[in-house]
């Protein structure tokens, strides 16, 4: 499906509210309420989610590099990293991977750059995750494999605690015990 949404985009230079909202759904469900809201507030002259969707979207087909895309929407659109990665890279997957905690903890490294306000420095940084996320791969993948081998990779490696620990939860008092 979401092969489908890029295609569309590509060939229209827009999205419509369904289409992007199966991005934003894909990278974190609940955050699409959110997301909504945050979009109709922003962009309080227009009629309808579509038609903010259809500006944000043509805007983005509008941006002449990598740089700018990410630019425009973490600075115009006001998007956090991690929506704004997912976004771009399935939009534009040869230019752009998803920055993801899962990502971080694998690379052991990049954990705090969501919170970079510097946009200058944090595409900077971006950059680096984005040599990271390649050099921790096998090379025959391209940039999107290479995020869904290492997301796989980390939740391989935690259901793999969970399972040596017996899905124990500790601090809030829900602990699954041996009968």
């Amino acid at each position: 499906m979401l092969d489908t949404v890029r295609l569309k985009f590509l060939n229209q230079g827009y999205l419509s509210a369904l289409d992007f909202f199966c991005i934003i759904i894909w990278k974190s469900n609940r955050a699409k309420s959110k997301v909504a809201k945050k979009l109709l507030d922003q962009k309080q002259g227009e009629e309808n989610l579509d038609e903010v969707i259809r500006d944000l979207t043509a805007g983005l087909a509008h941006q002449t590099s990598p740089k700018e895309k990410m630019r425009y929407l973490l600075k115009d659109w006001r998007f956090r990293l991690p929506m704004a990665s997912a976004i771009l890279s399935m939009l534009y997957p040869e230019e752009f991977t998803i920055y993801d905690i899962r990502v971080c903890g694998i690379l052991g490294n990049f954990h705090n750059l969501g919170n970079c306000i510097d946009f200058d420095k944090l595409w900077c940084s971006y950059l680096k995750f984005i040599t990271a996320v390649i050099e921790a791969t096998p090379s025959e993948l391209n940039l999107r494999d290479k995020d869904r081998y290492l997301w796989g990779k980390s939740f391989y490696e935690q259901l793999k605690k969970d399972i040596e620990n017996e899905f124990e939860i500790k601090g809030d008092g829900l602990a699954i015990t041996k009968t």
